[in-house]
């Protein structure tokens, strides 16, 4: 290839980097799934992949903290730091001994997450597996997602079976294992 057809393209101005192109392999994948075995069962394997990040996660955050377990307000601390430093924006709106509720502006994927809900399968999985296995139960309820049209995202993890945990559309984790 001659240098000046090299320096052309090199000075193109394509929206492609890794970030770019790391989100954009997960949402064709997420989509894929989604259009080739349904929302549920994509939602499932990515629910998988989520599982297995939050156990490392946890991991990280534990071993750095020099914790054998994260209290109820670490959890919350990291789950909020782990989104900061993917580039999302999760803030805590209330936090009791029966549940936590985030807020979030910013999905870490971007635009990429738009009619991929399964995507959010990610948020809930890292979510309750860190939050099961440090407190020994938690359900995941995704009330509103970037995903599916919302400006933001709500959040709720209970950290208890509650009548009104009972009532709620979620995820269950246990300490240990997932459940549907």
């Amino acid at each position: 290839m001659n240098n000046s057809l090299k320096h052309s393209i090199d000075a193109l101005n394509v929206p492609l980097e890794r970030d770019v192109f790391l989100r954009t392999l997960i949402r064709e994948l997420s989509g894929t799934l989604q259009d080739v075995v349904g929302l549920e069962e994509a939602s499932g394997f990515i629910s998988v992949v989520g599982e297995r990040m939050g156990r490392q996660l946890n991991q990280d955050y534990k071993s750095a903290l020099v914790v054998s377990h994260l209290s109820p307000e670490q959890v919350a601390d990291v789950l909020v730091d782990l989104k900061r430093r993917i580039q999302g924006d999760f803030y805590i709106i209330e936090q009791n001994d029966q549940k936590i509720v985030f807020g979030n502006r910013v999905c870490p994927f971007a635009e990429k997450v738009l009619d991929r809900p399964a995507m959010c399968m990610m948020t809930s999985n890292v979510f309750g597996t860190i939050a099961a296995d440090n407190l020994g139960y938690a359900k995941v309820e995704l009330q509103e997602t970037i995903a599916g049209g919302a400006p933001g995202c709500r959040v709720v993890i209970y950290l208890k079976p509650t009548v009104e945990s009972e009532d709620a559309e979620g995820r269950e984790y246990f300490r240990g294992l997932e459940a549907v």
